[in-house]
């Protein structure tokens, strides 16, 4: 799944804090900052865990405040582990 998030969400731990979430959920991929502001965030894994995922990146960390989550299919080679960029 690629989910693109807008708001105040790069300088913030947003992506690091997104890690910790999605190793927590056992999900693979990765999140990076986008030239434009947002995070783009690639998550592999069991439905229920990108459901609880999602669910999270509305939140995000304390100090982040997101205005939207867009989500869409993503066929993307599974890969060990969830990264940053």
């Amino acid at each position: 799944m690629r989910f693109l998030v807008s708001g105040r969400v790069q300088g913030v731990f947003y992506r690091a804090s997104t890690r910790e979430q999605a190793v927590a959920l056992g999900l693979s991929g990765h999140a990076r900052n986008l030239p434009d502001g947002r995070v783009e965030v690639i998550a592999c894994g069991d439905d229920a865990a990108l459901v609880a995922l999602e669910r999270w990146l509305w939140q995000g960390p304390p100090a982040s405040r997101v205005d939207e989550v867009t989500r869409e299919a993503w066929e993307a080679p599974r890969n060990e582990g969830f990264h940053t960029a």
